[in-house]
C-alpha cells in the first residue's frame, strides 16, 4: 500500500482472543487478528484493555496525538502476558520494526478510529457509522498538564488500572491497600486534596467555621489558589472541572472505585457553594454543561456504579435541589443564564431517570394535637435547614473522653453532671435491691 495512506495509529499487540479492548467510548471483544487502532484524530485518547470482558483488573493509558505532524504517529502498546498488564513497548529496535511493517497488518489487523457502529455491524470498515462527539465534550477540559498531575507521565503515555487509587480511599475501599502488589508507586492518583470535613481556614473559629461549613466557596478558592497547576487563575479554575472529567471517565471505562469517589467529593464542593456561584458564575454553567453530557453516559459502565434511578437519585438529587434553591439568594444576568442551563438540565433529568425536582422536601415528626394526643405524619415542602423531624438536633451523652477530645470549656462541670448522674443510678440500684430483699 502506498505510505502516504498510513495516518496515526495505536498499536495493541499481544492481547489474548477474546480479551477486552477499547478506545475512547468504544469497547470490543478482540479477533486473533486484531492489532490495533488507525486513522485516530489528533486529541487526547484513552485505550484500555483487559484478558476478558469480565469484570476484571482493566488496564488503560490516556495517549496523546500532536496535531499537525509532517509523518504519521504510531503509539505501540503490548499486552504483558505475565503481569496482565498494557505497557509501553520500549525497545527502539521493536518500535522500528512495527513502524515499517505497518502496511502489511493496516487492511486486516487494524480497526478503523469511530465511536459509534451500525446495529449489526461485522467489523467490516464500511460498515462503520459517522464518530459521536461526546467524547470531545467529555474531556473538554483535560489536558497533559492534569494527566501529569494526576497520573504520571511514562514515558508517551498516562497510565493508571482499574486497582489504582489516590491515598485517601484506600482504607475506605474494600481490596485496596498499600501493599497491594497491584498498586505501583506510578500509578497512585494525586487528585486535588478534597476533604470535605475540614473545608475552613486553619485558625478560624465559631461564627467563621460555621459559615465555611455551610458554604463551601472559600474552600473551592482555596484549592484554585493553592493546589491547581495552570499558569493563569481561570485556567486553574477550570482544572477542577478537568478532574471532574478525567474521574468520570476512569469510572466509566475501567470501574475505578476511588475516581468515583472523587467524582462525588467534586460534585458535593461545587453544589454546596453559594457565593462562589456568583463570583465564578461562568465556571458554574460549564459545570452544568459538563454534567448534562456525563449523566447521559451514566447507564454506560458495566458495574453499574452511577446508579441514578435509585429511590431519590443518589447523593447528587439533593445537591441538586440544594443548589438551585441557593440561587433565589442573587439577581442578575449571570443567574438568568445559570437558570436556563438548569431548566434544561432538569428536564432531562425529568425524562431519563424522573426525577421531581420541585425543591420540596418530604419530613416526619410529632404533631401534638389540641387534647395532647400526638401524631406520627409526614411534611411535605419544608425548607431544608429546619430542624424539624428527623432533621432537628439529637441530644447524646458524652463520656469524659470524648469531651476531652471536644477541648470544651466546661468539661469539669460536664463530669460532675455524669458523676452526679452514675451516683444516681448506683443509688437506685440500691434501694431497688432493698425493696426486692
Amino acid at each position: 500500500m502506498s505510505p502516504t495512506t498510513i495516518n496515526n495509529s495505536i498499536l495493541l499487540l499481544n492481547l489474548p482472543p477474546k480479551a477486552l479492548a477499547g478506545i475512547d467510548l468504544l469497547s470490543f471483544t478482540t479477533s486473533p487478528r486484531f492489532h490495533g487502532i488507525k486513522n485516530v484524530p489528533p486529541g487526547l485518547h484513552f485505550v484500555f484493555a483487559a484478558s476478558d470482558t469480565t469484570l476484571s483488573v482493566r488496564h488503560g493509558a490516556w495517549l496523546y496525538v500532536t496535531p499537525g505532524q509532517g509523518s504519521p504517529q504510531v503509539f505501540v502498546k503490548r499486552w504483558d502476558q505475565s503481569t496482565e498488564d498494557l505497557v509501553a513497548e520500549t525497545s527502539p529496535t521493536e518500535v522500528l520494526r512495527w513502524k515499517a511493517n505497518l502496511g502489511s497488518i493496516w487492511k486486516d489487523g487494524l480497526t478503523p478510529y469511530r465511536q459509534t457502529v451500525q446495529e449489526g455491524d461485522s467489523g467490516a470498515e464500511e460498515g462503520w457509522s459517522e464518530e459521536s462527539e461526546d467524547w470531545n465534550n467529555l474531556t473538554s477540559r483535560i489536558n497533559p498538564t492534569l494527566l501529569s498531575r494526576i497520573c504520571g507521565l511514562n514515558p508517551d503515555h498516562w497510565s493508571l488500572t482499574s486497582a489504582s487509587s489516590a491515598t485517601q480511599d484506600l482504607e475506605s475501599i474494600p481490596g485496596l491497600e498499600m501493599s497491594n502488589s497491584m498498586i505501583h508507586p506510578e500509578k497512585e492518583l494525586r487528585f486535588l486534596p478534597i476533604d470535605l470535613k475540614k473545608t475552613w481556614r486553619d485558625g478560624a473559629t465559631g461564627r467563621e467555621r460555621t459559615d465555611a461549613a455551610q458554604d463551601r466557596s472559600w474552600f473551592l478558592g482555596d484549592l484554585v489558589d493553592h493546589h491547581c497547576q495552570a499558569s493563569d487563575k481561570r485556567g486553574r479554575e477550570f482544572e477542577i472541572l478537568g478532574e471532574l472529567q478525567f474521574t468520570f471517565l476512569m469510572v466509566l471505562t475501567l470501574n475505578n472505585n476511588s475516581c468515583l469517589e472523587q467524582w462525588k467529593r467534586i460534585l458535593q464542593l461545587l453544589f454546596t457553594c453559594r457565593q462562589a456561584v456568583q463570583e465564578r458564575s461562568s465556571f458554574f454553567l460549564e459545570l452544568l454543561k459538563v454534567l448534562r453530557v456525563q449523566l447521559a453516559h451514566c447507564a454506560d459502565t458495566d458495574a453499574g456504579l452511577f446508579d441514578l434511578n435509585e429511590v431519590g437519585g443518589g447523593f447528587l438529587k439533593p445537591l441538586f435541589i440544594r443548589f438551585r434553591k441557593s440561587l433565589d439568594e442573587f439577581d442578575g444576568k449571570w443567574k438568568s443564564d445559570l437558570v436556563d442551563e438548569l431548566e434544561d438540565l432538569q428536564d432531562y433529568l425529568q425524562k431519563a431517570f424522573g426525577w421531581e425536582l420541585d425543591g420540596s422536601y418530604l419530613k416526619r415528626g410529632l404533631l401534638e394535637l389540641e387534647d395532647g394526643e400526638r401524631v406520627e405524619m409526614d411534611v411535605n415542602g419544608a425548607d431544608e435547614d429546619d430542624e424539624l423531624g428527623d432533621y432537628a438536633p439529637t441530644v447524646v451523652e458524652l463520656t469524659p473522653e470524648q469531651l476531652k477530645l471536644m477541648g470544651g470549656s466546661d468539661i469539669g462541670h460536664a463530669n460532675e453532671l455524669i458523676g452526679g448522674a452514675e451516683e444516681s443510678e448506683e443509688e437506685a440500684d440500691l434501694d431497688d435491691m432493698d425493696t426486692r430483699y
